[in-house]
């Protein structure tokens, strides 16, 4: 157990012992108010991506049923050795 106080500065301590898989409990006035607990084994590790799963877990998010599409194919719109000299033409000009 950890006030509020004392979370507020030994923060990423106390967030080093949740992730080693303790629960870290938080009081204000001798009440627990909240928990620190590591995250589910099953929650994806990049942070996009657990944002995208949160959204389907609750339904306001569908998964695409079937790629019926495959993106275009085709020739670049411009070679590299050209966006590169436009570029530094551009930092040129400022």
């Amino acid at each position: 157990m950890v006030g509020l106080k004392v979370l507020k500065n030994k923060l990423s301590e106390y967030v080093r012992i949740a992730a080693s898989g303790e629960s870290v409990l938080i009081t204000d006035r001798d009440q627990v108010v909240a928990e620190i607990i590591a995250p589910d084994a099953a929650r994806a590790p990049r942070v996009a991506d657990a944002q995208l799963a949160e959204l389907i877990r609750t339904g306001l998010l569908s998964p695409p049923l079937a790629r019926t599409q495959k993106p275009p194919r085709g020739a670049p719109l411009a070679a590299l050795s050209a966006i590169v000299e436009e570029l530094r033409a551009d930092r040129d000009n400022r």
